[in-house]
C-alpha cells in the first residue's frame, strides 16, 4: 500500500467520522428544538388557562359586588320602612 491510498483511506475515515459527529449533533439540536416547542406549546396553554381563570373570578367578583350593593339597598329600604312605622306607632299614643 503506498502513501496514496493510505492517505484516501485515512481522508474516507476521517469524512465518515464527521459526517457521523454532523449527525449525531443534528439529531441532539432537533430534539432540543422539539423539547423547546413542547415546552413553549405548554406554556402558552397554561398562560391561557389562567387568563380564563383570572377573566372568570373577576366576573365573579363583579356579580359579589352587584349582590353587596343590592343588599345594601335593600337594607337601607328596610330601615326607612322601620322609621316610617316607628313613627306611625308613636303618633297612634304607644311606644316602638
Amino acid at each position: 500500500m503506498d502513501a496514496t491510498t493510505l492517505g484516501g483511506a485515512l481522508l474516507a475515515l476521517v469524512g465518515t467520522l464527521a459526517g457521523a459527529v454532523v449527525a449525531y449533533l443534528g439529531k441532539r439540536g432537533e430534539t432540543a428544538l422539539s423539547g423547546y416547542s413542547h415546552l413553549t406549546g405548554d406554556l402558552q396553554e397554561e398562560r391561557d388557562r389562567l387568563e380564563r381563570r383570572v377573566r372568570d373570578l373577576e366576573t365573579r367578583a363583579a356579580d359579589q359586588a352587584a349582590h353587596a350593593a343590592e343588599v345594601a339597598a335593600h337594607r337601607a329600604a328596610d330601615q326607612a320602612e322601620l322609621a316610617r312605622l316607628r313613627a306611625i306607632i308613636v303618633s297612634l299614643g304607644g311606644t316602638p
